[in-house]
Order: C-alpha cells, then structure tokens, then sequence
C-alpha cells in the first residue's frame, strides 16, 4: 500500500502541477509575448548546461543508491553526506565557469544571471534522498508551497512585457527556496557527518556512469531551444517553449510512476527478487500504456482551437505544433518504464546509456539539417524521431529478460479506443466554440467514451483495477 500512497501523493502533485499552467501559461503568454517567453526559454537552456555538469549524474545514482542501503541508518547517512558534499563542491565549480561564460557572453547578461540562482539551487538538491528512501509525502509538499508562492508573486509583480527579468527571479528563486526547506528534515533522517570517515571518490566514477544518459538526455530536451535561438531567434524558441510546455503538462502524469518505481524497483532488486521486479514492470508498462495513447491522442484531438484559446493568437503555429509533438506522451511513457523503472534500477546503466545516446545523436543531426529548412517544425520532428529512437533502443535490449508481447498485450485495445475517442473528440472541437466549458466537455467526453470501450474490451488494466480494489478492502 506505501508504493500506492506514493503514487497518490505524485499524482496528486502532477494534478495540481497540471491545473497550475492552465492559470499562469496563458497569463505569461499574454504579458510577456512570444519574445520574452522566448528569452526565458533560451536563457534558460544555456543555465540547463552549466546545472547538468555541476549535476554530474547525482540526481540517478544518489536515488538508487539511497534505495540500496536505506534499511541501514549508518549507511544511509554516510552515503548521504558524501553524495551531498560532491554534489556541493561540483556545483561549486560549475558555477565558476558560469561566471566567466557570464563575462565573455555579450547579450542577455542580467537574464543569464537571474537564471543562474538554479545552479545554486542544484548544489543544494536532496529530493534525490527523499525519493530513495521513498518519502514522496515531504518533496510533493514541499514543491506545493513553491508552486504556490511562486504563483501569487508572479500575478504581483509581473505586469508588463518589460517584466520578464523578474519572472526569470522569481521561478529561480523559488526553486532555491523550496530546496532549502528540505534540509531542517535531515536531523531526523540521518546522523551527523563523520568528516573523518567520508569517501567522496567512491562516488565519482558510478555518477558519472549516469551522467552520461543524462547529458544525452538533455541534449534533446534543450538543445532544440539552443539551436532554434541561435538559428531562428527568441521567438522561435517561444513556439517551441510554449508547445512543449503543453506536451509536459500532460506528461507529468506519466512520469510520477517512474518517480515511484525507480527506488522500489531498485530495493527490490537489491533484495534478489528478480521476478518481482519483472511483476512490477510488466503491470507499470500497461499502467503507462492504458493512460498514454489517449493523453496522446486526446491532446492532438484538441489542439486545433485550445492552443489559440490558450495562448493567445500570437501563439496559433502551436495548433500545428501540438500534435506533432503529443507523440512524445507515448513514447516518453514507455521509455520511463523500460529505463528508469526497469535498466536503471537493476544495474544495467550501459543498455540505458546507449538508448539516449542513440536519440541525443539522431537529435543532433537531425536538428542541424531541419531547423535550418523547416524551423520550429523540424525541431518538433526531431525530438520525435529521436523519443522513438530511444524506445526502440531500449525495446531491443530488454527482449531477452522480458516477454515483449506480456508488455503490448493491451495495447491494440488503448489503441483502438483511443482512435475512435480521437474521432469523437476533434469533430466536438471543430464544432464547438473555444471556451473553457467546451473543452471540460470534450475532455469529459473523452474519457467516458474511452473507459467505455476499454471496459467492453477487457483490457488488461480493468483486471489491475479489479485487483486494487479487492486488495483495498482486505
């Protein structure tokens, strides 16, 4: 029941994650315009550099590693400090070398310094404690609060398209706080640290083993921002920001089991049962599964006139964006589940690394030869190609040690409802006018018309269901 409370509270979280944007995107879409939605969004990349090189894998490997001795108080805590010092002191060198590219770079310098209040955040990071001994009650309220006052300071000071450096301090800011509001935990949690026994350079050599995948992994979630600044300019980085923006939205959902699984999994298989981590996986895999294709496609079915409502006019090139890009939903959520659930939890970090490699490579390329030609849109069908990449990878690893047609089992019956939801869904949208309560009616209806279907069909997630509830009332 604690990995089901677990999710709870991450689910809770994503939901209220999710309804926040609904309030404050459109907001700052309107304030600031496509230009300082932009400058945010490529100011921010370049911070998203300097953050994962102070990071050097730490966020991975101190969860698992957390997970794997978090049944022995001395070990935890001498674990802890030593990842918490190492994480300190390359932070700390990071932000040096931010300090002289802040010297050296000519445009944007009071941006990039406002954004550089998240490398210091960074150093001072311990949710990855907090997820391995799974403690998600503390870091989803934690988060909350610095939702919270992050959102009432922005609809208070940021009035006009001139306010985007305090919109940049105040999401920066807020991080730094809420990962300060941490640490007073600790006293509880761990002893105090033992100078003379700590090994910072145990550590060194396994976090970078999952700095690797993570510097890969960044490469397609920001470079398209970097390039698309450099090739198109801050507006277009803005198209893209705000698309994204909307895609994320939606798949935080989908993410939160990965952020549960990873330190169950891992302890799991510290403990030697490799059957429970295959039951684990195969029930997550179609969990994701059944809430992916029609996130996917709900979202596609959608967009034609909810972006413009949205957003705002000036932003209508992400009603062709979106649902280009809402394929990511489905191949992230498998990803997640063979990756981060599964390679990364049982040790197979070379399988993992390789998989993002493969799609930072591809993204690389393909983002030097389409956003020159085709601009936002090739930036959008590169993320794409490389997410597939990266799941076909991860597929092709994982096919010897699980059944791969245990894992798609359901999925012809998620897929079959949710194209004849998406049906429905877009001939609502093209018919309705776009207001609030047109769109609450086509999502409503998307999802009755969706349970409907999987119900009728057995799908496999209704047993899960059926399961869950017997479990609850014993």
């Amino acid at each position: 029941m604690r990995l089901i409370k677990n999710y709870i509270y991450n689910v809770g979280y994503q939901i209220f994650v999710l309804i926040l944007p609904l309030i404050t995107v459109p907001y700052v879409s309107r304030v600031l315009g496509s230009e300082g939605v932009g400058i945010n969004a490529f100011t921010n990349s370049i911070i998203s550099y300097f953050i994962l090189f102070g990071s050097i894998g730490i966020n991975l490997y101190g969860n698992r590693t957390i997970a794997y001795v978090r049944n022995d108080r001395e070990k935890t805590s001498q674990t802890f400090w030593e990842i918490a010092f190492l994480r300190m002191i390359t932070i700390t060198m990071s932000y040096v070398a931010f300090l002289i590219f802040l010297v050296i770079v000519n445009n944007y310098k009071v941006y990039y310094f406002y954004q550089s209040f998240l490398i210091i955040a960074a150093g001072l990071d311990i949710s990855w404690f907090f997820m391995g001994i799974e403690d998600f009650k503390r870091t989803v309220t934690r988060n909350t609060i610095v939702k919270i006052v992050s959102l009432i300071a922005i609809f208070t000071f940021v009035k006009t398209s001139s306010d985007v450096g305090i919109y940049i301090l105040i999401l920066s800011l807020s991080i730094l706080f809420g990962n300060l509001t941490l640490w007073p935990y600790m006293k509880k949690l761990v002893n105090k640290p033992d100078f003379s026994k700590l090994n910072l350079k145990k550590h060194i050599r396994p976090s970078l083993a999952l700095f690797v995948p993570q510097v890969a992994t960044q490469v397609y979630l920001v470079l398209n921002k970097t390039m698309l600044g450099f090739y198109s300019g801050v507006v277009a980085s803005g198209y893209y920001e705000n698309t994204d923006k909307i895609v994320k939205i939606v798949l935080a959902i989908v993410t939160a089991t990965g952020t549960v699984m990873l330190p169950r999994v891992a302890n799991i298989f510290a403990n030697g049962d490799k059957d429970g981590v295959k039951k684990y996986l195969y029930k997550s895999f179609d969990f994701v599964s059944a809430i992916c294709y029609p996130m996917t496609l709900g979202l596609a079915a959608i967009a034609p006139k909810f972006t413009i409502w949205f957003l705002s006019d000036e932003f209508a090139i992400t009603a062709k964006l979106l649902p280009v890009l809402s394929l990511v939903i489905l191949l992230i959520g498998w990803s997640n589940v063979l990756g981060t659930q599964y390679l990364l939890p049982t040790n197979q970090n070379r399988y993992f690394t390789t998989s993002v490699v493969v799609g930072a490579v591809a993204n690389l390329g393909l983002n030097f030869f389409l956003i020159p030609w085709y601009d936002v849109y090739g930036a959008v069908w590169a993320t794409v190609i490389s997410e597939f990449l990266v799941t076909a990878v991860q597929i092709y690893y994982v096919r010897t040690n699980l059944n791969i047609q245990i894992l798609f089992k359901g999925n012809w019956k998620y897929l079959i409802g949710s194209l004849i939801m998406f049906g429905i869904v877009r001939f609502m949208n093209v018919s309705m006018d776009a207001t609030l309560i047109g769109f609450l009616i086509q999502v409503i209806a998307g999802i009755i018309i969706y349970a409907l279907i999987i119900f009728f069909t057995k799908a496999p997630i209704i047993t899960q269901l059926k399961n869950l509830l017997v479990l609850r009332n014993k």
